[in-house]
C-alpha cells in the first residue's frame, strides 16, 4: 500500500482549485436510471469512489464514459440490462444503495446488496426502507440482499424520516419523481448535495420544491427526460484546504469556495483566530496568529458543524492555545485518528463520543497509520505543521475523496510526496 511522506515547516501559499463534490456526484450518478435518455455531469471529481459508481452502473447496463480527463461524465441508461446491484461491487462504497431508489421508480424492482464503506459506525438501510415502503415498495432481506418491488408502481405519500439522513432523502426524492401522486418528505436532510440533486432532477423535469428545507414536496410525473448539470463545489475538500494555512501559516485562495456551502465552519475558524475572505474567485484565508485559539465543535446535520470536517478541526486544535471539546453527534467510532494524532505529540482524551484536545507549541513527526478517509487527510494536515517528518500508511483512504492532493499542496509550497508500497 502507498505512503505520503510530509515534511513539516514551509510556510503554504497561493491558490488550490476546489473539485465538485464527491457525495453529490454520488448520488447524481445514480439520476441516470430514473430516464432513457443522457445525462451528462460537468465539474465531476476524479476519485476511485467515481469509478466505483461508474462500474455499478455499468453493471445494469448503463453506459458511462469520463471525457475532458474525468471531469465530465456522461451517462445513458436507454437499454438496462439488470437490476441487480452485486455485493462485490457495492461492499466497496456505501454510496452504492443509492441506486435503489430510482431502479424502483424506473422498473418496478431491485435486488441490492447491504452496502459497504468506511468503518466509522453504523450507518444503518432501515430508514431507506420505511421511506420507499411508504411509497408502496415491498422489501425484503434475503442473504445480505434488499429484494425490492412495486408491482403496483410507486404512490406519492407521506414520508416522514425518523432521522434527517442524506442518503435516505436522496433515494425517497429520485423514487419519488416517477411515483404517481404528490410525495411529500418530513425532516429531510438539508445537505447542499440534496440541493444540487433537486436541481438536477429539475432539469430532467421533474417538479420538486422545498429542497434545502426539512420539508421537500414532490408532484410525481410519468417520465424523466436528458439534462445536463455542473456537479456543486466540494464543501469537505474546501473546508479541509482551508484550515491548511492554521498549520502552517500563509495565505490560501479556495478557488471554487462558496461561504453559503460552509457557514458554521467558518464560525469556527474565525472564533480560531483565522481570517476568511471572500474573492472574486473563491475563499482566502490566512492565520492571524502564530497558533490558533481553542474552541468547542459539535457536529450536527446541516447547517450545523459537518462530521467529515471533525477530524481535520481536531488535528488543528492540537497546537491550539487552550482546552478544545469537540463532540461527535452523527457517527460512533469516529475518533479513530485521535491515537494516531497522539503519536504526533498531541494531548487528547477521549470519553465516549467526546474529545477533549489541550494544544501544544507543536506536533512532531512519527509514522502514523490512516483509518478512514478524513482520518486519512486530517493526518496529512498535522504534518504540514509538525517538526521533522510524517509518515502516513493506508492513504488509499484518500482516493476516495480527494483528487490530486499531493499536487494541490505541493503547488502552494508544501513538502509531500507519494511512495509506492
Amino acid at each position: 500500500m502507498d505512503s505520503i511522506i510530509v515534511r513539516g515547516g514551509a510556510e503554504l501559499s497561493g491558490q488550490i482549485p476546489i473539485a465538485g463534490a464527491k457525495n453529490a456526484c454520488l448520488a447524481l450518478m445514480p439520476a441516470t436510471l430514473l430516464s432513457e435518455e443522457p445525462l451528462t455531469l460537468t465539474n465531476a471529481p476524479r476519485l476511485s469512489d467515481i469509478r466505483t459508481m461508474t462500474t455499478l452502473l455499468q453493471s445494469l447496463g448503463a453506459e458511462v464514459s469520463t471525457l475532458a480527463g474525468g471531469k465530465v461524465l456522461a451517462a445513458s441508461s436507454h437499454g438496462l440490462t439488470s437490476t441487480r446491484a452485486d455485493y462485490d461491487i457495492v461492499r466497496k462504497m456505501r454510496a452504492s444503495n443509492l441506486v435503489l431508489g430510482p431502479l424502483l421508480a424506473r422498473e418496478g424492482q431491485a435486488v441490492v446488496s447491504l452496502p459497504g464503506g468506511c468503518a466509522i459506525g453504523a450507518r444503518p438501510m432501515d430508514i431507506h426502507i420505511d421511506a420507499l415502503e411508504r411509497l408502496g415498495a415491498r422489501i425484503d432481506l434475503r442473504d445480505g440482499y434488499l429484494h425490492a418491488t412495486a408491482p403496483g408502481g410507486l404512490k406519492g405519500a407521506p414520508v416522514p424520516l425518523r432521522f434527517a439522513s442524506v442518503g435516505a432523502t436522496e433515494n425517497a426524492l429520485m423514487a419519488a419523481t416517477l411515483a404517481k401522486g404528490t410525495t411529500v418528505i418530513e425532516n429531510a436532510a438539508r445537505e447542499p448535495e440534496i440541493v444540487d440533486l433537486a436541481e438536477c432532477l429539475r432539469k430532467m423535469g421533474a417538479q420538486i420544491e422545498g429542497e434545502g428545507t426539512s420539508t421537500i414536496t414532490i408532484q410525481g410525473v410519468d417520465r424523466l427526460h436528458g439534462a445536463t448539470h455542473a456537479v456543486v463545489t466540494d464543501r469537505i475538500e474546501l473546508g479541509t484546504y482551508m484550515l491548511a494555512p492554521a498549520f502552517t501559516g500563509g495565505e490560501i485562495e479556495c478557488l471554487g469556495g462558496r461561504l453559503d456551502l460552509v457557514g458554521a465552519f467558518v464560525e469556527k475558524l474565525y472564533a480560531a483566530g483565522l481570517e476568511v475572505e471572500e474573492t472574486a474567485r473563491g475563499l482566502k484565508v490566512r492565520r492571524s496568529g502564530d497558533r490558533p485559539r481553542a474552541v468547542d465543535v459539535v457536529t450536527e446535520p446541516f447547517p450545523g458543524f459537518p462530521t467529515d470536517l471533525q477530524a481535520q478541526m481536531m488535528a488543528m486544535l492540537c497546537t491550539a492555545e487552550g482546552t478544545s471539546t469537540l463532540e461527535e453527534k452523527i457517527f460512533e467510532n469516529r475518533f479513530m485518528h485521535a491515537p494516531e494524532l497522539m503519536r504526533m505529540g498531541a494531548r487528547i482524551e477521549l470519553q465516549g463520543g467526546t474529545a477533549r484536545v489541550t494544544g501544544v507549541e507543536r506536533l512532531r513527526g512519527a509514522p502514523v497509520m490512516a483509518t478512514d478517509l478524513r482520518a486519512s487527510v486530517s493526518l496529512i494536515l498535522a504534518g504540514l505543521g509538525a517538526e521533522g517528518e510524517t509518515v502516513v500508511s493506508r492513504v488509499y483512504h484518500l482516493d476516495r475523496g480527494y483528487e490530486q492532493l499531493e499536487q494541490k499542496l505541493s503547488a502552494v509550497g508544501a513538502r509531500i510526496e507519494r511512495v509506492a508500497a
